[in-house]
C-alpha cells in the first residue's frame, strides 16, 4: 500500500514537472529531444531517491526489530531477507551451542583433574581456577599477591618458566613445582599457572637414597666386623696361661685389649643388625584400627615410668575415626616418640626436685585442615636446637650419648609407608612430633 502511494506520488510529480518543463522549453525554443532527456534524467533521480529512502527505512525497521527481539524483522513471510536471516540465526545458534559445550567440557575437565590450575590476567587477578588449587594451597585466592613469594615469581616473569618453591600455610609445609605459560588471547595477556606438590616424591627419593646407602654400609661393615670379632675371640682363647711377659701388666693389657675388641665388635654387629631394619622394613599389613584405643593402651604402658620420674602424661582425643594401618608398626612409632620425650624430661635439669616446674608430655589425636588425622606428641623440655632440626631424621644422626640414630629415621619410614608423614612441629617450648596419616 505504501509502495503504491509512493509510486502514484512520483507519477503525479513527474507529470507536473513535465508540463512545466514543456512550457518553459517551448517558450525558449528548446527541442523535443532535449526535453525527453531532461525528463528521463529527472525520473531516474526521483526513483533512485525513493529507493534509497525505502532501503533506509527498511534497515531502520530491521535494526529496531532485532533490538526488540522480533525474529520476523517486520518483514513479510515471503521476503527473501527473512529466509537469509533464519539461516544466519541457525548458524549463530549452532556456533554458540558448540562454544558453550566446549566451555562446559573444559570446566568439567578442570574440576576433575588433580593438577592445580589458575588463569590470571597480566595484573595478577585470578580469572579462573579449579578446586585443586584451594585443596593444594589450603584456601582459595582472588589475586596472585595473596600467594606471597609464589605470586611475585609468577607476576615478575616475562617468559614461560618452570620452577620449584617452598610453600607454607599455617602448619602445612610443602614443596611445589610451578609451570607458567604466558599467552595473548583476544588481545589480552593471560598467565596460565599449574601447581603440583612434589613433597612426597622428594621424600621418596630421599628414603630410597638412604636405603641404598644403608645397604652398602651395613654390608661392608658387617663383612669387616665378623672376622674381627672371631679373630679377637680366637686370640683370647689361644693366649697361654703360662705365657711370660717382662711385666705382668703387659699380659693383663693384652687380655683386656682382646676382650674389649671382641666386646665392641659384638656391639657394633648388633647395631648394624638393628640398622638393617631401615632398609628391610616390611610392607605394612593394613587393617582398620581405632587410634584412640591404641593411644589409651600405649599411655597405660608408660604411666608407671612417668610416675616414677614425676612426669604427667596428658591424653586428648578429638576424633574417633577408624584408620587403615599396621597396628604393630604404628605402635612401634608411638612408643619410640613417647620414650624419647620421657627420656628428655628425665635428663633435663629444669625438672629436678629443687624446681617446682611440672614435667609434662601431651598426646593428642585430632584432624588438620586437610582432613587428615594426626597424632601429636609434645613435651615441655628443652626442645631441639635449630641447627639440629634438619638432621634429626637422617639415619645414624643422634644427639644422645647412647643413641643409635635409628629411631626417628625408622619411625618416619613407617609413616611414609602408610601414606603419611612424621614431621617436627616448632613450638615456643619443648619438642613436638606429629604423625600424619594420609
Amino acid at each position: 500500500m505504501r509502495a503504491n502511494l509512493l509510486l502514484s506520488f512520483n507519477i503525479i510529480a513527474l507529470i507536473s514537472t513535465s508540463s512545466l518543463l514543456s512550457y518553459v522549453l517551448q517558450t525558449h525554443g528548446f527541442s523535443a529531444t532535449t526535453l525527453l532527456i531532461a525528463l528521463v534524467t529527472m525520473a531516474l533521480i526521483a526513483h533512485i531517491f525513493t529507493l534509497f529512502k525505502r532501503q533506509q527505512k527498511q534497515a531502520e525497521m530491521v535494526i529496531r526489530a532485532l533490538a526488540n527481539g522480533d525474529s520476523t524483522l517486520g518483514l513479510g513471510k515471503q521476503h527473501p531477507m527473512l529466509k537469509q536471516f533464519e539461516q544466519v540465526k541457525t548458524q549463530m545458534q549452532t556456533a554458540r551451542f558448540n562454544a558453550e559445550q566446549q566451555a562446559q567440557f573444559l570446566q568439567a575437565l578442570l574440576i576433575h583433574v588433580d593438577l592445580a590450575v589458575m588463569v590470571c590476567d597480566d595484573n595478577g587477578k585470578v580469572i579462573e581456577s579449579n578446586p585443586a588449587v584451594s585443596k593444594l594451597l589450603g584456601k582459595s585466592f582472588q589475586h596472585l599477591q595473596e600467594l606471597g613469594a609464589i605470586g611475585e615469581l609468577i607476576l615478575n616473569a616475562n617468559n614461560n618458566l618452570r620452577s620449584t618453591t617452598y610453600w607454607q600455610n599455617g602448619e602445612q609445609h610443602d614443596t611445589l613445582s610451578i609451570q607458567l605459560s604466558i599467552a595473548e588471547i583476544q588481545g589480552k595477556v593471560r598467565r596460565v599457572v599449574s601447581l603440583q606438590s612434589i613433597h612426597d616424591q622428594l621424600q621418596l627419593k630421599e628414603q630410597q637414597a638412604y636405603k641404598r646407602l644403608t645397604k652398602v654400609l651395613t654390608h661392608e661393615i658387617a663383612n669387616s666386623i665378623t672376622p674381627l670379632s672371631s679373630l679377637a675371640d680366637t686370640c683370647s682363647n689361644l693366649l697361654p696361661q703360662k705365657l711370660c711377659f717382662d711385666d705382668i701388666e703387659d699380659k693383663q693389657d693384652l687380655q683386656l685389649a682382646l676382650s674389649t675388641l671382641a666386646s665392641r665388635t659384638a656391639h657394633l654387629g648388633d647395631f648394624i643388625a638393628r640398622f638393617r631394619q631401615v632398609s628391610s622394613l616390611p610392607k605394612p599389613n593394613l587393617a582398620p584400627e581405632n587410634l584412640a584405643d591404641m593411644l589409651a593402651r600405649i599411655v597405660a604402658l608408660h604411666q608407671q615410668q612417668a610416675r616414677d620420674q614425676h612426669t604427667h602424661i596428658e591424653l586428648s582425643i578429638k576424633n574417633q575415626q577408624l584408620v587403615m594401618l599396621d597396628s604393630g608398626q604404628i605402635e612401634q612409632v608411638l612408643v619410640n616418640l613417647i620414650k624419647n620425650a620421657l627420656e628428655v624430661l628425665k635428663s633435663s635439669q629444669k625438672y629436678s626436685t629443687e624446681n617446682a616446674v611440672q614435667a609434662k608430655v601431651e598426646i593428642s589425636l585430632a584432624q588438620n585442615t586437610s582432613q587428615q588425622l594426626y597424632i601429636e606428641i609434645s613435651d615441655n623440655g628443652p626442645g631441639i636446637s635449630e641447627h639440629v632440626i634438619d638432621m634429626i631424621f637422617v639415619p645414624f644422626f643422634t644427639t644422645k650419648q647412647q643413641g643409635s640414630g635409628i629411631g626417628l629415621s625408622l619411625s618416619r619410614q613407617i609413616m611414609l609407608n602408610h601414606g603419611g608423614d612424621l614431621i617436627y612441629v616448632p613450638k615456643p617450648e619443648g619438642a613436638c612430633f606429629r604423625c600424619v596419616f594420609g
